[in-house]
């Protein structure tokens, strides 16, 4: 669809994929964040989220779901908060249960992920790429650029022409989605991973911020309105 890095061949003996390079500039999340640049991203998440459908799934409550099983496999030990933090997402699980449609979905909307080659904003690292809900992408691009609750109406007024209540609500439902989904991926890597870094303080950051996020803001009228439209 025009958005990825153009595919010159697969390596099926490596499982890898030849592409050819993008010459452009990098985005950082306060570039991202700029209205003009905002609105050129959305240009390009429209363009994926409108194309073919293709193999694979994304739920980021099913990827935490076995995110933790893995992990516990793996001798991986969770803060006494679990409990709570599941009651959580069954609950934003539960609301965005009618509302949720199956569109293509790239998943992990960092910055780093972004190149402007002067015409397109160009999104690279498909690797959890699949089909599901478009507001997991709206969201986890928020919540990975910082963007306030002005910046959020504003990307949602971008993306739909309006910013309605229901799809604020499903934004901000989403971005909490997110901020498990990197928590979880976190505890997985403290048992799996040899990289020198601090998973730890990683899984822990994102829980953390889930938990304050859920505490300071209207989680329970999201959870009423999202259902809204």
């Amino acid at each position: 669809v025009g958005v990825g890095a153009e595919v010159m061949h697969f390596l099926a003996s490596e499982e890898a994929l030849v592409t050819r390079f993008i010459v452009g500039s990098p985005i950082s999340p306060e570039i991202a964040a700029q209205p003009g640049t905002l609105r050129r991203i959305v240009a390009s998440m429209q363009r994926y989220h409108r194309g073919p459908a293709f193999p694979g799934e994304f739920s980021p409550f099913t990827t935490v779901r076995n995110y933790h099983h893995l992990a516990l496999e793996y001798g991986v030990t969770f803060p006494e908060t679990l409990p709570r933090v599941f009651t959580l997402m069954a609950q934003i699980e539960e609301a965005l249960g009618t509302v949720q449609q199956q569109k293509p979905c790239h998943n992990d909307l960092l910055a780093s992920n972004f190149i402007d080659d002067g015409d397109t904003i160009r999104i690279l690292d498909w690797e959890y790429a699949g089909m599901g809900d478009i507001f997991f992408d709206l969201g986890n691009f928020a919540v990975n650029q910082s963007l306030d609750h002005e910046r959020c109406v504003l990307l949602l007024q971008y993306y739909f022409g309006e910013a309605k209540p229901a799809d604020i609500a499903h934004l901000h439902l989403m971005r909490l989605g997110s901020d498990l989904r990197e928590s979880f991926w976190g505890f997985l890597q403290m048992g799996v991973s040899e990289l020198d870094f601090d998973y730890h303080e990683y899984a822990h950051h994102h829980l953390n911020r889930f938990l304050q996020n859920v505490e300071a803001s209207p989680f329970e009228q999201w959870l009423k309105e999202v259902n809204h439209a």
